[in-house]
């Protein structure tokens, strides 16, 4: 692999040493340090994302580079030569490391001259939850209702070391309005949160803790500045922990718990790294709002506005995110959206806090964290 390219994918320091020293176990073979690479598309699905699609090229005896993916042995002719089962075309070469000559239909190219190309997270901040006010507390900027930010995770590919950094976690981020967001301010902001508990207790592992500790460490770190409404602790903690040494990067996380959480609405897939035009490695780019309402109003609401006719949701790899105009709000005819989920998720939840206080949360979370 081509070590530069590798430390652009990670965008936290924490995640990139366990990362690098994955790809290099899986990529390279012993016999074969150079920087020769290749990929293929075997499911034909038009991409070789897939584990089994890109690897590390083999040195020969002739100074050609053999491609593992789909080789062959040559078969020996009357002659004394080899030929190519795959075609005439291609090639029989011998490993330096012996064994029968082989063949493979897909190319090697020099990563150095070739560089793994790379894509980086969505920048979309999102649109901030206060904006300038007047003395009386009136808003002097735009108005924008059910705003969302733009965000993407990636499934199992070559930059996330084959873990799916999509895959659902359960729902870590509490939906709700007033107290439940009245002390971190947004939803994203506790998807930030856990992670900052994450980098801690990734520091507490290589300092030498055992697993449990390294989650105390997490947690605390992710409890303080959080109303413990707004987050299912233990779920978090879990999270955490799965997600520590997986080649997920801080967005991917992000991103996972609030589309687990029902958040965010999927915009489609685009490809974020690439090798001569071969995509190794997919991302779902997404548009994620604070609260699970913002989400179902927006995909409910956008089809009657002219204002987003032709143009909904942007493209997968440029999300637009935005929340309605007062002007596009008034003009929503709620009477023909079904809020059925949203309903559902409101019993749901007045139940459990008839079940469960306060003194309850802070008893999962101490034995989550219990060594």
């Amino acid at each position: 692999m081509n070590r530069r390219a590798s430390r652009r994918r990670w965008s936290s320091p924490t995640l990139s040493i366990a990362a690098a020293v994955l790809l290099s176990a899986l990529l390279v073979p012993a016999e074969a340090q150079a920087q020769q690479f290749c990929a293929a598309d075997l499911n034909g699905n038009g991409d070789a994302a897939d584990a089994g699609e890109q690897a590390s090229c083999l040195a020969t005896t002739s100074g050609a580079w053999l491609c593992p993916i789909q080789a062959v042995d040559c078969v020996a002719e009357a002659t004394g030569a080899y030929s190519c089962p795959a075609g005439p075309q291609f090639a029989c070469v011998t490993r330096t490391v012996g064994g029968v000559p082989a063949c493979s239909p897909n190319a090697c190219a020099d990563l150095a001259a070739n560089p793994i190309v790379e894509e980086p997270p969505i920048d979309d901040p999102g649109a901030g939850p206060d904006g300038v006010v007047d003395a009386g507390g009136n808003c002097l900027g735009t108005i924008a209702i059910f705003s969302g930010r733009g965000m993407r995770c990636r499934p199992a590919g070559l930059s996330t070391t084959f873990a799916d950094c999509c895959k659902d976690k359960g729902k870590i981020v509490k939906d709700g309005m007033g107290s439940s967001i009245s002390s971190i301010g947004t939803k994203i902001a506790v998807a930030k949160g856990v992670f900052t508990g994450m980098k801690a207790a990734y520091i507490a592992f290589k300092a030498g803790a055992t697993a449990s500790q390294a989650a105390s460490a997490g947690a605390n770190a992710l409890i303080v500045g959080l109303d413990p409404t707004s987050i299912a602790i233990s779920l978090a903690i879990n999270f955490m922990m799965e997600f520590l040494f997986s080649g997920c990067d801080q967005q991917d996380m992000e991103t996972a718990m609030l589309r687990s959480s029902g958040m965010c609405h999927e915009v489609g897939s685009y490809c974020t790294s690439s090798f001569l035009g071969i995509c190794l490695q997919k991302a779902r780019g997404q548009c994620c709002f604070n609260t699970k309402l913002g989400r179902i109003i927006q995909e409910q609401g956008r089809p009657q506005l002219k204002s987003f006719n032709g143009d909904l949701w942007g493209t997968a790899k440029k999300p637009m995110c935005r929340g309605f105009t007062p002007e596009e709000f008034q003009a929503l005819d709620f009477s023909k959206m079904d809020l059925s989920e949203y309903y559902a998720d409101i019993e749901a939840r007045a139940q459990s806090d008839i079940q469960i206080d306060m003194e309850d949360r802070v008893d999962a979370y101490l034995k989550a964290v219990k060594p």
